[in-house]
């Protein structure tokens, strides 16, 4: 068949912004499990977990990471909509798996003798997490991520385009309280009682998520609507 004769086939574009998000997604999923090996204080906020009998607020440095893939989902419902934003959460599962099948791989190959003694045994506890913690981590990422999608979606479809803060902060803290129960029950219960620290880390992420996502949700909608603009 002559080239000038084959038919033109339309191709479907890839905005800039859903790009943009993508690539930004998969970096948080990967680096949301390391920066999860540090326990941070919340500075003048702890002072509120000793009121509630639950010890000095913390939570993992991971949640910093995690409430940006909050805040992009929400963003991807909000300009793409709610089929494309779920299909931004089933493809995080490619980085988080791989990440995870590699930090097996590092820790299970022998360490340099070169190394520093301090480094090699800092380097094979942050990598090595047990399946449990792993299983715990994948499952609370699909669900929590998943209900803060559908939440924000189901909300949007309530109140329209108004009230964009105020979605984005009901469904991140709401699907934050799940994470929490879904990966602190999995990981540690029978290992040690886990009261305390349940009430402690949903303290500590309903209060990060009404403190983050409000403002962050118009930087990232704002971006997306620039970037597909040009």
């Amino acid at each position: 068949m002559p080239a000038s004769s084959t038919p033109d086939f339309p191709r479907a574009r890839l905005s800039t912004s859903l790009f943009f998000f993508s690539v930004f997604y998969g970096g948080m999923v990967c680096v949301a499990g390391v920066l999860g090996n540090k326990q941070v204080s919340l500075g003048p906020l702890s002072a509120i977990g000793p009121l509630l009998g639950v010890g000095t607020l913390a939570v993992e440095a991971g949640i910093f990471a995690f409430l940006l893939l909050v805040v992009v989902s929400s963003a991807v419902a909000e300009v793409h909509g709610r089929a494309l934003a779920n299909r931004l959460v089933v493809y995080g599962f490619v980085p988080l798996l791989t990440s995870m099948a590699l930090s097996w791989l590092v820790h299970w190959l022998p360490a340099s003798q070169e190394m520093q003694p301090a480094n090699r045994e800092a380097i094979q506890l942050v990598l090595g997490a047990t399946s449990r913690i792993w299983g715990a981590g994948i499952i609370a990422y699909g669900i929590s991520q998943t209900l803060n999608v559908t939440l924000f979606a189901w909300l949007k479809g309530r109140e329209g385009s108004r009230l964009l803060w105020l979605r984005a902060a009901i469904a991140s803290i709401l699907s934050q309280i799940v994470d929490t129960l879904l990966f602190v029950s999995i990981a540690f219960y029978g290992v040690f009682p886990i009261g305390d620290l349940l009430i402690g880390q949903m303290l500590a992420k309903v209060v990060l998520s009404a403190l983050m996502v409000p403002p962050l949700i118009y930087v990232f909608v704002a971006l997306a609507r620039r970037l597909d603009a040009h």
